[in-house]
């Protein structure tokens, strides 16, 4: 990273709200690049911010749109979910751990949507998005205050090149996309805090993805502890705490599939 870009976009995290964030995200077409507990992402909240992402990423546009929540009352404003489902959120909420789960919306939640043109891009073609929670403090409190303070959404994707995996590291986000954003918040301690035990080889680059709806969008049934219920909850992303994610699935869902990669 160029010590031009150091000096005039890049700042380090203050360990609360980074109001020049908001500041950024709240105005039309304002994209960040913002820490997690993975990596870094960037953040949009609008169609011409979502525009900038792809492009600045060389990014398909056929995967679901990441949404990050702030809050579990967030989550149950914008998804649908069946009760298994909103208890397996809440666990994790309560737990801190990194989740998200592809849902369908809810017609409500649709209609927050910024009448820009945002849906096409953060969607896939079934209505579908991503909904994540406990992705990181920095990002976190961002995404809650522009959501609680400016009802605005807060979209992301992994801040590194498109197919290549990030270092946890501000650097390794790739010239295009630090030329592109409007802002970098650094917090590379954070990020390696996350996962002291691991090397830069043997680290998580993503966070778990869940899907909870069939092939249709459409949002899978209940259990009620029956067994062999189809179509169930696949992983199809492996990720941080994949572990604990698969002891609490097996603790609310008898039955589950592991298909790492499913979707793409």
């Amino acid at each position: 990273m160029s010590e031009t870009t150091k000096t005039t976009k890049t700042i380090t995290w203050n360990g609360g709200v980074q109001e020049e964030a908001i500041t950024i995200l709240k105005a039309a077409g304002g994209m960040i690049v913002s820490p997690t507990k993975v990596g870094y992402i960037i953040m949009t909240s609008d169609k011409q911010g979502l525009e900038r992402k792809f492009s600045a990423k060389n990014r398909r546009r056929n995967k679901p749109g990441v949404v990050l929540c702030g809050s579990m009352a967030q989550v149950k404003a914008l998804a649908q979910m069946t009760p298994e489902i909103e208890q397996m959120y809440q666990k994790h909420w309560d737990d801190d751990i990194l989740l998200g789960c592809i849902l369908p919306w809810k017609a409500t939640g649709k209609a927050m949507i910024p009448a820009d043109g945002s849906q096409e891009l953060m969607m896939d073609q079934r209505e579908t998005s991503c909904f994540v929670i406990k992705f990181g403090k920095p990002s976190e409190k961002i995404a809650k205050t522009m959501w609680e303070t400016y009802h605005k959404f807060s979209f992301a994707s992994s801040a590194n090149p498109s197919g290549k995996g990030n270092r946890g590291l501000v650097t390794g986000i790739g010239e295009q996309i630090e030329r592109a954003a409007d802002l970098i918040i650094e917090a590379n301690d954070y990020v390696a805090s996350i996962q002291p035990d691991k090397t830069v080889d043997t680290r998580y680059e993503q966070g778990v993805m869940v899907s909870m709806v069939d092939d249709k969008g459409h949002l899978i049934p209940e259990q009620h502890g029956r067994v062999g219920v189809q179509p169930a909850p696949i992983v199809i992303r492996k990720g941080l705490d994949v572990d604990k994610i698969m002891k609490h699935m097996s603790d609310i869902f008898t039955t589950w599939d592991y298909r790492h990669g499913f979707y793409y």
